[in-house]
């Protein structure tokens, strides 16, 4: 039974999620596989000092805009120098887990664990390694020798990963969703189970696993200015605690902390406000219009471009009073249809396009 190392990164949640969508996948063809978060493979000082400088990066104005696009983008040597550092520390990891388990495939689903791996290379002749990035443009620590085949969901992402190896073997495919969000409950349905009136306007309102910017303000305000709002926090637990309280004393607004209900609740809504990502293409898939806030920095920039050029979305600052102004508006815009690449047929058939590339489509 063929089985295949997916390494997953603990920084938000997508990267989970396409690594459980390559998992599904994979199961359903027979294979076995282990996920694994390169976070934690760093070890707890590693991932600790990881997050905190992650963290403290967004929390500047402009520094990770600027780690980004002057170190990341062009490969500085500044970005050189800590992916060397993280890979010294995961590559005796991966060599350890594949001792373990030797695997005939290796997914990285996260930027820092490509290097590892392509490290390892010389010790892997019967390996395949994938990388899978949904960003518009991949950055220069996603794009390295060794890797045998890139997934991206964009040909604006394959021009980002020709942009550093020209050569290099890119699919296309279509972006990988939750299971759930594949077949949503109908909106009637859903406003009862929430407690939305059927005729109100309602408003999704979250910003990622860790609720970046001002949410608990801009929910109270787009409450008072009339729409129900369902506002998540994510993994928030102080921005959780802010909206449960605001919600006592709001009856418009609802608040949830980390939750899996996010499908009922953008069928439920007609406005799904949240920062660039891949709940942009779980929206989509939905067929809710989309009100980005800006406040993402580096490839957040590149994703929240991406997003607008493919229609039925928005863009406002973060700050309450401008969020309910483009909200208000957004609600009278026409939404859009569900999306037609929205369905497991699509990313089944690109997983599978990926694998025949590099010889694993009969294993």
């Amino acid at each position: 039974m063929p089985h295949a190392l997916l390494i997953s990164g603990s920084l938000g949640q997508g990267h989970d999620v396409m690594a459980q969508a390559c998992a599904d996948s994979l199961h359903a063809r027979g294979w076995t596989t282990r996920t694994v978060d390169a976070m934690a493979l760093l070890g707890r000082s590693g991932s600790a000092v990881g997050e905190r400088v992650f963290r403290r990066l967004l929390d500047l104005p402009g520094a990770y805009d600027a780690f980004h696009f002057a170190a990341l983008r062009p490969g500085a040597r500044v970005a050189l120098l800590a992916e060397s550092a993280a890979r010294a520390r995961l590559a005796p990891r991966v060599r350890e887990l594949l001792a373990e388990r030797p695997a005939e495939l290796v997914v990285s689903v996260f930027a820092t664990a490509t290097a590892a791996v392509n490290a390892l290379r010389p010790e892997l002749p019967d390996t395949a390694h994938l990388v899978l990035c949904t960003d518009a443009t991949p950055h220069r620590l996603w794009v390295q020798e060794g890797t045998d085949l890139f997934l991206v969901t964009s040909e604006v992402a394959a021009c980002g990963v020709r942009r550093y190896r020209p050569q290099a073997a890119v699919e296309v495919v279509a972006p990988p969703l939750r299971a759930a969000f594949y077949h949503p409950p109908e909106r009637a349905k859903a406003r009862a189970e929430l407690g939305v009136p059927p005729h109100a306007r309602c408003v999704l309102l979250m910003s990622g696993a860790w609720g970046l910017g001002p949410i608990a303000r801009t929910a109270r305000a787009l409450a008072d200015a009339g729409p129900h709002v369902l506002a998540v926090a994510g993994s928030n637990r102080e921005l959780e605690r802010r909206l449960g309280a605001s919600a006592r004393r709001q009856p418009r607004l609802h608040a949830f902390g980390h939750t899996d209900q996010v499908p009922a609740l953008m069928a439920a809504a007609d406005l799904v406000v949240t920062s660039s990502g891949d709940t942009c293409t779980e929206a989509r898939a939905i067929g809710r219009r989309l009100l980005l806030l800006d406040v993402v920095q580096g490839h957040g920039r590149d994703n929240l471009q991406h997003e607008l050029e493919l229609g039925h979305a928005d863009v406002t600052s973060a700050a309450p009073a401008e969020v309910v102004r483009n909200a208000l508006a957004a609600l009278d815009r026409p939404a859009p249809t569900p999306s037609a690449a929205a369905s497991p047929e699509a990313w089944r058939a690109g997983f599978e396009a990926a694998l025949a590339r590099v010889g694993l489509l009969g294993a």
